[in-house]
């Protein structure tokens, strides 16, 4: 497999991932409760503009918009037919925007869990989430995607599986956690086994890290746990812009792009060597962060107080306080 992750950071030390898709999406019009994927058939033009937008920003990698792509998600809207077509014109539209791009652009095949607990909690059997996870990286990798970028997951063992799927249709991989109860997965995987979690298969991850949580203050806690675990690992650290806050029906980020670009040059300084924004983060926060991330040089590694009085207050307890055992139960969100 080739590793065009390890390529560009040997050129440019630190990368930048893209902002939100889910948010953005529905500021240009998705209405609520639609799927994003099906959009890559009836507004292509859209999801053109989205990856558009992100690399005039200044992103290195954008993730195809497939969060919801395997037949699992799909079912809900009635396409789970459609399941290679809805993922490979993803993959079509992120390559479109990066062949033209005029430098490296990575095209990453984004996918997100079955929103399916797996046995004993539920009744997805870890053979059928391989599969199902096998098909939607099939379609990603038909229409040109670089590498499964597998993200928000809660499940080591469903983390796995997709993993597994990625090495069967021989895509390289990276996965994210997303570290939002108590400092742990909503199943209870820490921080600091994020890296062990591929232990065994027959490729290794390009990278490991966390995306989304509840805020940029508990996901760089999160980062600080990742690294200090393994050093010399390439560690994704996409987090939300800054905390969600309810507005009558509306969420809204409390985020500010100064905000965003304090949090960049904290990530780097605590290791991570890939760095984006999940919920919330719209193209001018991360044109910040790209002006943040060109003009920063490596600095002395934060602590947890630092982050806290930088970026603001955490709002979990930190993994390394305790917290309550894994809940039977899992989050059926799409990326935003």
């Amino acid at each position: 497999m080739t590793n065009p992750i390890d390529a560009l950071i040997a050129e440019k030390g630190v990368l930048l991932a893209d902002g939100a898709t889910g948010t953005n999406l529905f500021a240009m019009g998705l209405p609520a409760g639609e799927a994003p994927e099906l959009l890559n058939e009836t507004a292509p033009d859209t999801i053109r503009e989205l990856h558009q937008r992100f690399v005039d920003a200044g992103a290195d990698i954008i993730l195809t918009n497939s969060f919801g792509g395997t037949r699992h998600r799909l079912k809900l809207h009635h396409a789970q037919d459609r399941v290679f077509e809805l993922n490979k014109k993803a993959a079509e539209i992120g390559r479109s925007v990066a062949d033209k791009s005029g430098r490296k652009v990575i095209v990453a095949g984004s996918v997100g869990p079955t929103g399916e607990l797996l046995v004993p909690l539920g009744a997805l059997t870890y053979e059928d989430a391989v599969d199902a996870f096998a098909e939607q990286i099939e379609g990603l990798k038909a229409g040109g995607a670089e590498v499964a970028w597998i993200e928000t997951m809660s499940a080591p063992e469903e983390i796995r599986a997709a993993a597994e799927a990625a090495i069967r249709v021989g895509l390289p991989y990276t996965y994210t956690g997303s570290f939002d109860t108590a400092g742990r997965t909503m199943m209870g995987l820490l921080p600091k086994d994020i890296h062990a979690v591929a232990d065994g298969l027959a490729e290794k991850p390009l990278g490991v890290g966390a995306n989304c949580g509840v805020g940029a203050s508990d996901i760089l806690a999160s980062l600080l746990d990742m690294t200090a675990a393994k050093p010399d690992a390439t560690v994704i650290v996409k987090g939300n812009c800054g905390i969600p806050e309810f507005r009558g029906s509306e969420i809204h980020y409390s985020g500010t792009p100064e905000l965003m670009a304090d949090y960049v040059r904290l990530a780097v300084d605590a290791g991570a060597k890939i760095v984006g924004g999940c919920c919330g983060t719209s193209f001018g926060h991360l044109a910040a962060m790209r002006k943040a991330l060109d003009a920063h040089t490596k600095a002395e590694r934060p602590t947890v107080e630092t982050i806290v009085e930088r970026i603001g207050p955490m709002r979990n307890k930190l993994a390394s306080q305790g917290g309550t055992e894994a809940e039977g139960g899992r989050r059926r969100r799409a990326r935003a």
